[in-house]
């Protein structure tokens, strides 16, 4: 759930104050509402529920679906009933069990929260004393990234971090491996750097080498375990590998003239599918998703902002503008200012007790498209965000059917969707904002009002069941690593590691011990472990009950956290202003807090984008050279277009001429062989590049390199000799 800007009206124009036209942000004062699109979207929410029989008419001509006879009474629609086992055993144990554990749950919340109150006491105590505790309260209050790195850095000296970077050994990577492939990486390269003009095969080897070392998580370098025994930083060895593989080897094999462009085409290409994307996941939470914008903020000044950012309920609206502006843009609005263009909710308590009682959902949903356009830049698409930013938007959101999947909408699934419906459907949580139709631009009348998406059908707040898609992204775009920013409530306070976190570390017993002492932990986790353990019993017996016909135990059941999980720090006061409008103060707080629990995070993120990116860039370079390189935003396989009957007619002769002539016959006598081998290397060639228009995929999904020409009609001949013709 989130909340978004006033109307443009001609009354609050005239009452601006000069301070507020002069705060510099992009179009401050542009609403880009479209008020055709807005009716569009108001018709088709009140628009009554579809039925089978607006999409179906008849099975055939003489067997309607329903057919009348008589006008009968209409029937009031019946409350939607969940299909559980009637037997009568379950009826009577159904509400005694399901009091029992949710007894049991209570006490066990009760526990947890009394652990980590020891757990926070044992640190505060024991130990952060002393220089210790005065170096922590310096990293804390860095002003900015250079500020914290230069406070990280002296505290890591301090507890002998220093020590444990220069050493090779540590049991959750392959540190021999590592050794091994940096010292094989700069001998062949130098190696290859020293013959490339003798035409020698080294560069192959290196080529091989690289396609050994460029994987998803190569000998553990990526485990989170890396970067939690320091605040700053990881194995120097692991640094060293980093930046030869991408200074060095990436470097030379995308510039040497050993490799043709071809060749090079299909390098990277089998590399970037094997190495993966990376994907920025902003959760819901309500106004708590403000946190996001201080997370991204510090993203986006380290120039470390991921391609791919997927959205769910509030934090849609964040991903929204996000993925809406360009990076100078975005530069501008990330400032407490934005906070005067966020005023969702701003009715009066009487107002939405009103509208509560008669449409039993406390906001608005025209109002709120309203509102929410300046965030969108009006009815944007996610294809026009795509072509207009080059980022990748993703919002989740889930159909009111509760039985029916979760949906991820992108300029892949959804180009021509609006993005500010999207957003509105995302953050339709139950009670506070009733489901919302999807609506989409007619791609061939690019004037005409928006229409409704998906039959009319309505949906709602993502975050119930998929609050980070990571399965979807993976399908759609190959994101194989995750950087995820938490704030929903409810979880906010299970997220715990024992061992330390990423640019936290365990600080006593030299990184070895356990948070809160063994006791304290060991406690954490099983009573964590056994909540969810009953919850999961709840929920595989069909015990909890299903308010407005939603399985809340994925509320608490699904995964929240990613490869690497950002959760700002929260206050009590969050939890007042729950469902408010943020201040210009408050804002302030939330991007400076966000940025702070981003800090420690950036150097791990640094180190997978270093190799993402020189990957990317070696397939812009030569991706235009195998075929033409497509607009942002258009499809990769296209149609050709219908040539004229009498071309249909020589190209159905030609075709069955081709079928008899497909492979060569053997010569031993009994055949005759009158396919050329240059006529049948011409027609292997015809179709290998006809089915690398469907195989080349540019967005990820595949996982293996392309096959030369060269090599496909090899593999050809391999088959059985032949022969020119006549011979």
């Amino acid at each position: 759930m989130a909340s978004w800007n006033k109307p443009n009206e001609k009354k609050e124009q005239n009452k601006k104050k000069p301070e507020e036209e002069e705060e510099g942000l992009p179009d401050f004062n542009t609403d880009f509402i479209n008020e055709t699109d807005i009716a569009a979207f108001e018709k088709a929410v009140n628009a009554p529920e579809a039925t089978d029989e607006d999409f179906i008419t008849a099975l055939n001509d003489w067997k309607p679906v329903k057919q009348r006879i008589r006008r009968k009474r209409p029937k009031r629609p019946r409350r939607g009933k969940d299909e559980t086992r009637e037997g009568f055993v379950y009826q009577l144990l159904k509400w005694p069990l399901l009091a029992i554990v949710f007894a049991w749950i209570l006490i066990l919340s009760i526990l947890y929260v009394m652990t980590r109150f020891y757990i926070s006491q044992y640190e505060y105590w024991i130990t952060w004393r002393g220089r210790r505790e005065r170096l922590r309260r310096k990293l804390r209050s860095a002003g900015n990234y250079e500020e914290w790195k230069l406070a990280a850095k002296e505290l890591d000296s301090y507890l002998g971090a220093d020590a444990w970077k220069a050493e090779d050994a540590f049991d959750y990577y392959d540190y021999t491996t590592i050794k091994k492939a940096v010292a094989n990486l700069w001998r062949v390269r130098q190696k290859a750097e020293e013959e490339e003009r003798e035409g020698s095969t080294t560069v192959d080897e290196l080529r091989e080498l690289v396609k050994a070392c460029v994987k998803n998580n190569f000998a553990g370098i990526e485990s989170f375990r890396m970067y939690s025994q320091t605040y700053y930083g990881t194995k120097d060895r692991v640094q060293e590998f980093i930046r030869e593989l991408v200074e060095k080897s990436l470097k030379f094999l995308l510039e040497t003239n050993s490799l043709d462009m071809e060749e090079k085409r299909a390098l990277f290409k089998h590399l970037s599918s094997n190495y993966g994307r990376t994907a920025l996941c902003l959760s819901g939470g309500a106004s708590f998703a403000y946190y996001h914008f201080g997370v991204v903020k510090a993203h986006l000044d380290a120039d470390l902002l991921p391609t791919v950012i997927t959205g769910t309920s509030g934090g849609a609206l964040v991903a929204a503008l996000v993925c809406t502006r360009t990076d100078e843009e975005l530069k501008k609005l990330l400032v407490p200012a934005l906070a005067q263009k966020i005023t969702a909710c701003h009715d009066d308590m009487f107002t939405w007790l009103r509208r509560w009682w008669k449409t039993g959902a406390r906001f608005d949903s025209v109002d709120w498209a309203r509102r929410l356009c300046w965030f969108t830049r009006g009815s944007l698409t996610f294809k026009e965000a795509y072509e207009r930013t080059g980022r990748i938007l993703n919002i989740s959101c889930i159909p009111s059917d509760p039985h029916s999947p979760s949906l991820l909408l992108n300029y892949l699934t959804a180009p021509d969707c609006c993005i500010f419906s999207a957003v509105l459907a995302s953050a339709a949580v139950p009670g506070i904002l009733n489901p919302v139709v999807l609506m989409t631009k007619n791609p061939h009348r690019p004037y005409s009002a928006i229409t409704p998406f998906s039959f009319g059908h309505k949906w709602k707040d993502g975050s119930l069941r998929t609050d980070i898609p990571l399965r979807a992204l993976n399908t759609h775009f190959n994101v194989t690593f995750s950087i995820v920013s938490q704030v929903n409530p409810h979880v906010n306070i299970f997220f715990f590691s024992p061992r330390g976190s990423v640019g936290r570390p365990v600080t006593h017993r030299k990184g070895k011990g356990w948070r809160g002492g063994f006791l304290g932990s060991a406690l954490e986790q099983y009573l964590k472990l056994d909540m969810a353990k009953w919850l999961k019993v709840l929920r595989h017996l069909e015990l909890l009950p299903r308010p407005l016909s939603q399985d809340w135990s994925s509320v608490f059941l699904q995964k929240f956290d990613g490869n690497i999980t950002i959760w700002p720090r929260t206050s009590p006061s969050d939890f007042r202003y729950i469902l408010s409008d943020p201040t210009r103060e408050r804002l302030a707080k939330m991007l400076q807090v966000g940025q702070r629990c981003t800090f420690s995070k950036l150097e791990f993120v640094r180190n997978r984008l270093a190799v993402e990116r020189v990957l990317d860039k070696g397939r812009r370079i030569t991706r235009a050279v195998g075929k033409p390189e497509p607009a942002p935003g258009s499809e990769v396989r296209r149609r050709k277009a219908s040539p004229p009957p009498a071309q249909q007619e020589e190209q159905k002769k030609e075709e069955e001429k081709k079928s008899y002539i497909w492979f060569p016959w053997p010569t031993d006598g009994n055949h005759s062989s009158s396919p050329s081998a240059t006529s049948t290397s011409h027609n292997l060639r015809e179709v290998e590049n006809q089915n690398r228009l469907f195989s080349d995929d540019d967005y990820g999904g595949s996982s293996g390199s392309i096959t030369s020409d060269e090599e496909v009609v090899e593999k050809f001949e391999a088959a059985g000799p032949t022969t020119a013709a006549g011979g």
